[in-house]
């Protein structure tokens, strides 16, 4: 299963540069991925796994032009349109392997598509998700997931959206979208927003392969950097951040003994490069405050001035509601907590006004100012607000705790 999802999206790039119909070109491929489903494991996997999905999916694509066209005129013209060479399927190793993974994920993250829909479309045609695995991680019925991915398709259809390069002058624009849809894979996995779960292994797994091999594609680019950089330094707390019983362990209880050194080294690597070699970034300045706590033997001895001066240069680049969450904690750490809570107060009546970490950095600032009271009144209204099952469980708790 995982050489099919990793091979999906080559096969799917291939067919829409091909081709140019995204439709058509996913359902041959999903239809090759069941027919290697059923014939590997009988037959054993093929000496060119790609070019065998490749020449199945092709077939497969051609099959349902041949089809189409013979029920109507229209679908005759597009035939007669079609390249004759273009409907025969090469053999498995004619062509030699094209990482198309950049051109697919700025068409799945074209602006005419709402970000849900982008997010959607992403985790389908690159992550190799299935629309129920889809459905399930945004707790969403699957017919409704699926009438998603449809209305994407039809919206990439309609606007005319072509699988190749944007020009230059788009290229920036449309590249921070796809980091930005991958970040969002990423958050979703690493903390769900809802749901019996505190983390969704899959979706980290994607958002970080994905993430990697979009690295590989464009190594000069310093930010896609600072997300991997990002992905790896907080992945590699992972371990130690969930309990035996999956209870959230926040990072001032964690053994950071558990933290994956391997992930840290590499991520401190990357951050340190990419900030040497482009100018700085929004994920490059994420990465460079979870490379200061990754550093850190315990919190206590982390370097709060260092970080505090991380924070404020991410507000000056990208001014962000929930980073400034972040830095209020981290004043509070610096300046004491009642510096921290008059931070707080500039981003009560924001957008965060009704979430439930605005609520629980302020319970953490109070309880810092040992108002235990207050603190406790604070943990409670985070918990009665918070999705996810498990981060609720530690929010009562932290309630208790004070009280």
């Amino acid at each position: 299963m995982d050489l099919l999802r990793r091979l999906a999206p080559q096969v799917l790039g291939a067919l829409v540069r091909r081709y140019g119909d995204f439709t058509r070109a996913e359902d041959a491929v999903q239809e090759a991925l069941v027919a290697a489903v059923e014939a590997w494991p009988r037959e054993g996997v093929p000496e060119h796994p790609a070019g065998w999905l490749h020449t199945v999916a092709t077939r497969r694509y051609v099959d349902q032009v041949r089809a189409e066209t013979a029920r109507t005129r229209r679908e005759r013209t597009v035939l007669d349109a079609t390249p004759r060479d273009a409907l025969v399927a090469p053999p498995p190793d004619a062509e030699p392997p094209r990482d198309d993974l950049l051109e697919l994920l700025l068409l799945c993250c074209h602006p005419a598509l709402p970000a849900p829909a982008q997010l959607a479309l992403t985790l389908r045609a690159v992550g190799g998700l299935t629309t129920a695995e889809i459905a399930a991680a945004f707790l969403v019925p699957e017919k409704t997931m699926g009438q998603r991915i449809s209305r994407a398709k039809q919206r990439l259809r309609e606007a005319g959206a072509r699988f190749a390069l944007p020009p230059a002058a788009e290229q920036g624009p449309r590249l921070a979208v796809v980091r930005q849809v991958l970040y969002l894979m990423f958050n979703e996995g690493y903390s769900a927003s809802s749901g019996p779960e505190l983390v969704r292994a899959d979706l980290t797994w994607q958002a970080l392969r994905l993430t990697r091999r979009l690295c590989e594609r464009l190594p000069d680019d310093g930010e896609t950097a600072g997300l991997l950089a990002l992905m790896l330094l907080t992945e590699a707390r992972a371990a130690a951040r969930v309990g035996p019983d999956g209870e959230l362990v926040p990072l001032a209880e964690q053994d950071r003994g558990r933290w994956d050194r391997a992930s840290i080294i590499e991520g401190c690597a990357l951050v340190a490069h990419s900030l040497a070699t482009s100018p700085p970034g929004p994920y490059q300045v994420q990465a460079a405050i979870a490379a200061v706590h990754a550093e850190a033997p315990t919190t206590e001895a982390t370097d709060w001035p260092q970080v505090l001066a991380l924070y404020e240069l991410l507000d000056r680049l990208a001014p962000n509601p929930v980073a400034t969450l972040s830095r209020a904690v981290v004043v509070g750490m610096v300046h004491g907590p009642a510096a921290g809570l008059a931070l707080l107060a500039e981003v009560e009546s924001g957008i965060l006004a009704g979430h439930h970490r605005l609520h629980a950095v302020r319970a953490h600032l109070l309880e810092l100012a040992d108002d235990r009271a207050a603190a406790a009144a604070a943990w409670r209204q985070a918990a009665s607000l918070a999705g996810s099952a498990p981060e609720r469980r530690h929010l009562l708790r932290r309630a208790a705790d004070c009280e």
